[in-house]
């Protein structure tokens, strides 16, 4: 499998258009979903990519990190000596019709960015992102710059469309945090 990945990842470097990038990982099936009109620039596959979906008319722009994991587990399993004790945070990311992530954005495991929504540069997406909100600075989970709809509640509840922990169970990946 990571022969696999590592020929996968040097594929993309050669690949200059972001469409194009994108066509071709969801013609490897990379990513557990990705629907029509994503645009690609990071030349990165994250580790345990079957993790994330992207829905339709998607852009994501460069140096965007997806962690759908951490490596807490292996620092505490050192420094306590047990190693059943710590597993490791695993969690699913969805990226609903219609969203902006730009550049140098982190997107934490768990979360998903709802429909309609922009995270500006340089964000830290720990929480959901509601529906036709905009997103941006350190630990981006609730305050929100703007919000199209007043009405829209702050916490808006998001389609529970894959991301279950029956799911990630079943892509071989260990101890899921479903958010």
């Amino acid at each position: 499998m990571e022969i696999k990945r590592l020929a996968l990842q040097i594929a993309v470097c050669f690949i200059p258009k972001y469409k194009k990038r994108a066509e071709f990982l969801k013609k490897h099936h990379v990513f557990h979903e990705c629907g029509e009109n994503v645009r690609i620039q990071s030349r990165k596959i994250p580790l345990y990519a079957n993790l994330i979906a992207f829905h339709n008319n998607i852009s994501i722009a460069s140096n965007v990190s997806f962690l759908t994991h951490d490596v807490m587990h292996t620092v505490f399993r050192t420094m306590t000596g047990e190693t059943e004790a710590f597993q490791e945070h695993i969690g699913c990311i969805e990226i609903f019709d219609n969203v902006f992530i730009g550049s140098n954005s982190t997107i934490m495991s768990g979360v998903k960015i709802g429909p309609n929504a922009i995270v500006a540069g340089g964000a830290v997406v720990t929480k959901n992102v509601p529906p036709g909100s905009v997103v941006g600075g350190g630990a981006s989970k609730g305050n929100w710059l703007f919000r199209r709809n007043r009405k829209t509640p702050q916490r808006a509840d998001l389609p529970q469309r894959y991301c279950t922990k029956e799911t990630a169970l079943l892509s071989g990946v260990g101890t899921v945090y479903v958010g």
